[in-house]
This record gives C-alpha cells, sequence and structure tokens, in this order.
C-alpha cells in the first residue's frame, strides 16, 4: 500500500493529495495512489489516480483552478491492464455501467492514465486486480442463486399417466426436462457441483 505522506515531497501533489482526501466519504479511506511523472504531463497538470476502499478516483487539476474527478466503483470494474517500461507506467481500467451485480451488460467504458510512476502505478494496479477479484466471486455467486431459483425455484404439475416422457402432448419440453436440462448446464459450466446436479434432480423427480 503506497503511503499518501510520500507525496507531501513533491509540492506539485501535495494540492491533488489533500483534493483526493477531500473527496472520501466517511469510512472511505485512501488504500493507494499514484501520480503521472511531469514529463508526460508537459502540456497540461499532472493526473492524479487513487484506490480507495470503495471505488477508484481518477483527478486531474485544471490550469485556472477547479479540477476534474471521474471514478469507478469496484462492482463496475471489469479489467485491469498495467504496460510497464523503465521508469513509468500506463494503467487501463475498464468498466461496466451497469449499477447493479449484472454481468451481462453491454455497455463499457474505459479510463486509460499514461505516464504513472511506476512503483504507484503497480501499487494501484494490485489492488484493482484484489477488487476486482472479490466482485467477480460474487458476481459468480449471484448468477448461481439465480440459476438455482431458475432450476428449482418452479413448482412442477403433476406428471403425465403412464410415465414421464420428458416433453407433452403436443412435443414441446415439458417443464421438468426444462428444470433438468438447465441444472444440467449448470453442472457442464462448473456453476454447481455434482452433488448439488443430483441434489436438484432429484427434487425434480420427486414432483413426478
Amino acid at each position: 500500500m503506497a503511503d499518501p505522506a510520500a507525496g507531501a515531497e513533491d509540492s506539485g501533489l501535495g494540492a491533488a493529495l489533500a483534493t483526493l482526501q477531500g473527496l472520501l466519504t466517511s469510512g472511505e479511506t485512501l488504500e493507494a495512489w499514484a501520480a503521472q511523472r511531469r514529463i508526460y504531463a508537459l502540456t497540461h497538470r499532472r493526473v492524479c489516480i487513487a484506490a480507495t476502499s470503495g471505488r477508484f478516483i481518477s483527478l486531474q487539476r485544471r490550469l485556472i483552478g477547479g479540477y476534474d474527478s471521474a471514478d469507478i466503483r469496484w462492482q463496475d470494474l471489469k479489467e485491469a491492464r498495467i504496460s510497464a517500461g523503465i521508469i513509468a507506467a500506463d494503467l487501463t481500467l475498464v468498466a461496466q455501467s451497469s449499477a447493479d451485480l449484472n454481468i451481462g451488460a453491454e455497455v463499457n467504458r474505459t479510463l486509460s492514465f499514461e505516464g504513472l510512476n511506476k512503483n504507484q502505478a503497480q501499487a494501484m494496479y494490485r489492488i484493482c486486480q484484489q477488487h476486482d477479484q472479490v466482485w467477480r466471486e460474487k458476481r459468480r455467486v449471484r448468477e448461481l442463486e439465480e440459476l438455482r431459483a431458475k432450476s428449482g425455484g418452479v413448482q412442477i404439475s403433476g406428471g403425465q399417466a403412464g410415465g414421464y416422457s420428458g416433453t407433452d402432448a403436443a412435443g414441446a419440453e415439458s417443464e421438468p426436462a426444462r428444470r433438468l436440462r438447465q441444472a444440467r448446464e449448470m453442472l457442464d459450466a462448473k456453476l454447481i457441483s455434482d452433488s448439488e446436479f443430483e441434489s436438484i434432480k432429484a427434487k425434480i423427480v420427486s414432483g413426478l
């Protein structure tokens, strides 16, 4: 974790770091930050980025007062990439625009930052990866719960006389067959274990 106080050694970053601290919400903590190296910011004020306990923040102070900022909540982060050279590194983040755990969002936004202090950027990248992994697991669990609800949460009507054939009189897939197929797809996708599949199957068969 980078030490925010270290930025005080560069007077040009002192104000930016103070502004970042002022953007934190109650209970939010600054975990790491990175600044653009001077040589990469000859035509603009340097960009400063930060990783907090709840989000990623970018900050660019304007030439004549004020600043522009952008942020990405960790639950919306889809990908983080880093490209490092000898003294500097580029960091790119891709985030979905969705405001929930929906993993099917199509609209993404990309934020790229060039010429960052290499060590700081690497620390930022590690933290981005850690949060990304946490939220990927949460989305996986959410998807699993939704699939389980679809496969096991629907009441099954009584079976046809003469036994279960998997299709109704018109040849369409019956409800039990559909649920069993969904369970098999979940098993094949490794979203459920063998024992969970057998449990779902037994539940379906018991309702026939």
